[in-house]
């Protein structure tokens, strides 16, 4: 398509059925996709499999291609890092939120920003730095879909998922999240022992089954609160405590996610340990909260609610 009226004229002829407003909404994402969008901008992608994102460049223009006896519309990017949600401020974690696959986020200096955490800075609207100049557009570019517009579609879930991230980040540093982590186990039936604060030794809680937790399966637990991933030489001292205390299993809670490295060692040790990030975390909190501690919940105010889920 040479022009935007092109696209929407075939949108229309190839999906007669569909409602106006779908048109518009999937042709605001797909006439940037193939168009708007430069070489050298930059893009972050939510992850599917863990709580994060991809953040990188795009590299190249868009191009139609046939992969694997399907036909794609895609665009080269040069990926630099991931990233955890909690990267970056509670507002762009908000504007991230949206139901939609393509979007521009303006407000609040988004990009550059989104430029300072992919250079391996923090976000300075947590780091408390000085305001750094914009180089996104003060407004919205016309006809473009925009998760900070006032009828985008949010994703109600994630936005919910992401404030108690910032609640869980600022309330449970250090011990506190072991503590968090320890009666979350007991909600799953386990008898758990949390290291007081202070050297622990490798070990922040023990755990094991049975009226004395004497009964398999027997775990180790190390609790990093941190929010950097974790190296797989986390991984390897974990192995070491879990033979000094004859364990069957190891957790490794890494609230700011693990290392690639440590992500394929894990894999390989899929029968003798696992990992939680902030996502496994908090939706256990959500399975289990009836069951935490009253002082817990009094920290961590949560209540149920029930919306419409929208079709597709």
């Amino acid at each position: 398509m040479e022009t935007r009226d092109q696209l929407r004229e075939a949108l229309r002829e190839t999906y007669p059925d569909e409602k106006p407003k779908t048109l518009s909404n999937w042709e605001s994402q797909l006439w940037p996709f193939a168009r708007v969008m430069q070489p050298g901008e930059p893009i972050i992608m939510p992850l599917k499999q863990r709580s994060g994102f991809a953040l990188g460049r795009i590299k190249g223009p868009y191009v139609f291609l046939d992969v694997g006896g399907e036909r794609l519309h895609t665009r080269s990017v040069e990926w630099v890092r991931e990233a955890p949600r909690s990267v970056f401020a509670q507002d762009l974690q908000h504007s991230f939120g949206a139901f939609l696959t393509i979007f521009q986020v303006y407000r609040n200096e988004a990009e550059a920003r989104v430029c300072a955490v992919i250079a391996g800075k923090a976000d300075p609207a947590l780091s408390g730095s000085p305001s750094l100049p914009s180089r996104s557009p003060a407004a919205p570019v016309s006809g473009v879909a925009a998760s900070d517009a006032a009828d985008a579609p949010l994703d109600v879930q994630q936005v919910a998922e992401d404030a108690i991230r910032f609640r869980v980040a600022t309330v449970f540093k250090g011990h506190r999240l072991s503590a968090l982590v320890g009666a979350l186990l007991e909600t799953e039936g386990y008898r758990v022992v949390v290291s007081p604060p202070g050297a622990d030794g490798g070990v922040d809680i023990l755990a094991g089954k049975g009226p004395l937790g004497f009964d398999p399966p027997r775990l180790v637990v190390q609790v990093k609160s941190q929010d950097s991933a974790v190296d797989v030489g986390v991984l390897r001292e974990l192995q070491g405590v879990m033979r000094q205390f004859n364990a069957d299993q190891g957790l490794l809670v890494a609230w700011g996610g693990v290392t690639k490295a440590l992500a394929r060692e894990a894999h390989r040790l899929f029968f003798e340990i696992r990992i939680w990030d902030s996502g496994d975390l908090i939706r256990l909190i959500q399975d289990g909260y009836e069951g935490l501690p009253d002082v817990l919940k009094a920290d961590l105010p949560l209540k149920r609610i029930w919306t419409l889920a929208e079709g597709d």
